[in-house]
């Protein structure tokens, strides 16, 4: 298997699944979580999004058409779950509840949608039927690694940037948050549609 090793496969692999996570574009979500006396554990938050990806890597096909749901299906509902980040975010409202059970908001909403979500998730399924098992592999460790030094830093994070600034970019990306939960649900919902029909 360390003869499949491939850096360009890596980094291409590395590539999508950040741009696709987009972790530094969710630290105002974190922030928010923060505030709501929320526990964010980003070793527990990192692992459960580790366990997602190699589940859903191995079988994510078979896993979903167990429940009867397909991928388009599973990206409709997650967008739902941004959709409503989004709009705590713009508001100012809360709509999750806040109570910590122990893993607080590290599971849910970190590990999924945030990390974990449809679009990555659908995205390890593309990247399998090109790359090899391992490079995609290192690929997503990869990027948990650097999930887990933003999740941890963040409130150094809040520290640094200052509560008017962060004011700012929560709206601003909450904004954006919204809009690709509204393209999420509508590009899937279509393909939805049109699959019962």
């Amino acid at each position: 298997m360390l003869s499949q090793i491939d850096f360009v496969e890596i980094l291409s692999s590395f590539i999508v699944m950040f741009a696709i996570i987009d972790i530094t574009g969710s630290i105002p979500i974190f922030l928010s979580i923060k505030e709501k006396n929320q526990t964010i554990q980003p070793f527990k938050a990192c692992l459960v999004s580790l366990v997602f990806f190699v589940a859903f890597f191995f079988l994510g096909d078979a896993l979903l058409k167990l429940f009867g749901v397909d991928v388009p299906s599973f990206a409709v509902a997650g967008s739902f779950v941004i959709f409503i980040l989004a709009v705590e975010m713009i508001i100012g409202i809360e709509i999750m509840k806040t109570e910590d059970r122990g893993s607080g908001a590290s599971i849910v909403p970190i590990a999924f949608p945030l990390i974990a979500g449809p679009g990555a998730l659908t995205a390890v399924l593309s990247l399998r039927a090109e790359y090899a098992v391992i490079n995609i592999m290192i690929a997503i460790v990869l990027n948990l690694i650097i999930d887990f030094l933003v999740l941890h830093s963040v409130e150094k994070i809040q520290k640094v940037l200052g509560g008017d600034i962060i004011y700012i970019i929560r709206k601003f990306f909450g904004v954006i948050l919204l809009a690709i939960a509204v393209k999420m649900f509508a590009s899937n919902l279509t393909i939805v549609i049109s699959s019962l029909s």
